[in-house]
């Protein structure tokens, strides 16, 4: 018996893949605005980006180290920071991965950010870029998961060419629930939505 996916505060579960890492879109970050590797003294300052960005969920002590704690020598390599000219932290992605994702060593853009008073000034897609280029060095696919609800960061995964991972569990509900609030063309090329 498959258990249907559980709706959450932001949603349901809704799960993209992008089959190939051709034609990554190159857009640059705002003037003023760079990344950098975090550094694992820096756990406490993710903390707080994330704090400040999540209206869904509450965001404890020890998330970081339930999501990154089996590999800890990556994070250097995978977890960056947007930062601002003076240098302070104003966001935060990862070019994570999963070494056996339907069967393949796949990339995995996890856990973005976004601290509210510097989003919508472009910050996500340069993040994006960066994550998505370093992604491409290691791995020829990736994917990520998100919820339903959060229809601004559908939209720019889908502009980045994650399409909807239809055998997820819930896939139909759960994109059908996005497409009511957002239109895309790759949602209408995905069909029964």
């Amino acid at each position: 018996m498959v258990v249907p996916p559980e709706r959450g505060p932001a949603g349901l579960p809704v799960w993209m893949v992008r089959p190939n890492m051709d034609n990554i879109p190159q857009i640059a970050l705002p003037e003023g605005f760079s990344m950098r590797p975090m550094r694992l003294d820096e756990i406490g300052l993710w903390t707080d980006i994330w704090r400040d960005a999540e209206p869904y969920f509450q965001i404890k002590g020890d998330t970081f180290m339930g999501v990154y704690g089996l590999d800890l020598p990556a994070v250097e390599r995978r977890v960056f920071f947007v930062v601002d000219e003076p240098g302070v932290a104003v966001g935060t992605i990862s070019a994570w991965y999963d070494r056996n994702f339907k069967g393949v060593d796949a990339g995995r853009i996890h856990w973005v950010a976004v601290r509210p008073a510097f989003q919508n000034r472009g910050l996500a897609k340069g993040m994006m870029t960066f994550a998505m280029n370093r992604l491409a060095q290691w791995h020829r696919v990736a994917y990520l998961d998100t919820q339903s609800k959060r229809i601004g960061a559908i939209k720019l995964y889908l502009d980045f060419g994650f399409l909807p991972d239809m055998d997820a569990d819930g896939a139909v509900e759960a994109w059908r629930e996005v497409a009511k609030d957002l239109k895309h063309p790759a949602l209408a090329a995905a069909g029964s939505l």
